[in-house]
């Protein structure tokens, strides 16, 4: 299995990261991580906090020479802004000056979690909470984009939706699309007419003190049949990307391939009819995302990830203070005006965690060779 863990707050010193059962021989370097880590900061309508940061990720345990030994894979991000930060984040009492928060802000986490934990400061809510913490999981995911890579399968993203402005679900073949397109544009959109349109949008919302949401896409390919199992509920790989994904922050929704609008057509014009050519099995069509019973079924994943609008707004909308109960407009820190084109590149990384898991239990490995041998047999026992 592989198992990751995060652990830092959003102006605390750093962000901490231990990977457990990353294989050996697996090459890693800070650079490669470095490379997503700068797309997460990047995207038309973010706010001021990415001028601040210029995420690094140091390797600091599991790796010698630019090689994995198979022992936990640890890394530190560190928080520049915690240099503005160290008397109100001290984690000694020596020395700590708390500035509470008390002005609830109306879709984040900050009643549920200060009622369930019993604070009266929001901070010690809201500095965890944060989406600073998506900084570790695209680090994280990074090594196992890294991973999957020596094993044929690429993850990729791009925005399908900011606002009103929409590609159209069935108007484009992702597997057409280039990388270099959907990272030329400022906003991640592979139709530069459109993406221009979407900059434009985040530009009015900005205006008016506003935020947007939309929807991204994340597609896998180079899949085998076989990854994930029907057996149990738990075990049902599209359960648990939709868990992966879903844990994402102002994410509120997933569907895979057709979904939702699938529900509306009659079968017949919904399930992806069967073909056998040149030794491999196929599908005419991808309206089920790539799995079926909850295992792949040799189709590209491709599921469409709803991102609400961030809740942090200039214009700040009516609240209640934690401590008196009055009524109060929300606590304003730092905003972005919409995070979508960031969000398909955690997004990413999620699907690449999820599915390096769904690898190694398959087909396990203490070693990248190990694995990539055990691999080539499966194909070659199905292909047969």
């Amino acid at each position: 299995m592989l198992r990751w863990f995060t652990a830092g707050e959003s102006h605390g010193p750093q962000l901490t990261v231990i990977m457990e059962g990353v294989p050996a021989g697996l090459e890693l370097s800070s650079a490669l991580i470095r490379r997503d880590l700068a797309r997460r900061q990047g995207g038309h309508g973010r706010g001021g906090r990415q001028q601040i940061e210029t995420d690094q990720a140091r390797l600091v345990g599991g790796v010698r020479g630019g090689v994995t030994l198979g022992s936990p894979v640890a890394l530190v991000l560190e928080n520049r802004d915690h240099a503005n930060w160290t008397a109100e984040m001290s984690p000694e009492k020596d020395g700590f000056q708390p500035r509470p928060v008390s002005r609830l802000r109306p879709g984040h986490a900050d009643l549920a979690g200060a009622i369930k934990y019993g604070h009266d400061d929001v901070r010690n809510i809201l500095e965890r909470s944060s989406a600073r913490e998506t900084a570790s999981r695209v680090a994280a995911g990074a090594v196992a984009r890294a991973l999957l890579d020596r094993l044929g399968v690429r993850v990729f993203s791009f925005t399908q939706s900011i606002g009103a402005v929409d590609l159209g679900y069935e108007l484009l073949d992702p597997l057409k699309l280039s990388e270099e397109l959907i990272e030329a544009s400022p906003v991640r959109c592979p139709d530069p007419a459109l993406s221009d349109s979407m900059v434009a949008a985040i530009d009015a919302a900005g205006d008016r003190g506003d935020t947007l949401g939309g929807t991204f896409r994340v597609v896998a390919t180079g899949l085998p049949i076989g990854l994930g199992s029907h057996v149990h509920w738990d075990r049902k790989l599209d359960a648990r990307l939709a868990m992966a994904i879903m844990s994402i922050n102002a994410v509120k929704g997933v569907e895979f391939g057709g979904g939702f609008e699938g529900a509306s057509r009659p079968g017949s014009a919904f399930h992806d009819e069967i073909d056998f050519q040149d030794g491999h099995y196929r599908h005419l069509s991808n309206r089920a995302g790539g799995l079926t019973g909850g295992t792949t079924n040799g189709e590209p994943i491709d599921l469409r990830v709803a991102l609400k609008p961030i809740s942090t707004m200039k214009k700040p909308m009516q609240s209640v203070d934690l401590r008196t109960h009055e009524k109060v407009q929300a606590h304003y820190e730092r905003s972005d005006v919409c995070v979508v084109p960031a969000a398909g590149v955690i997004g990413e990384s999620m699907v690449a965690l999820t599915l390096a898991d769904a690898f190694l239990e398959k087909f396990g490995g203490d070693s990248v060779a190990e694995l990539q041998r055990n691999l080539r047999s499966y194909l070659a026992a199905i292909d047969a």
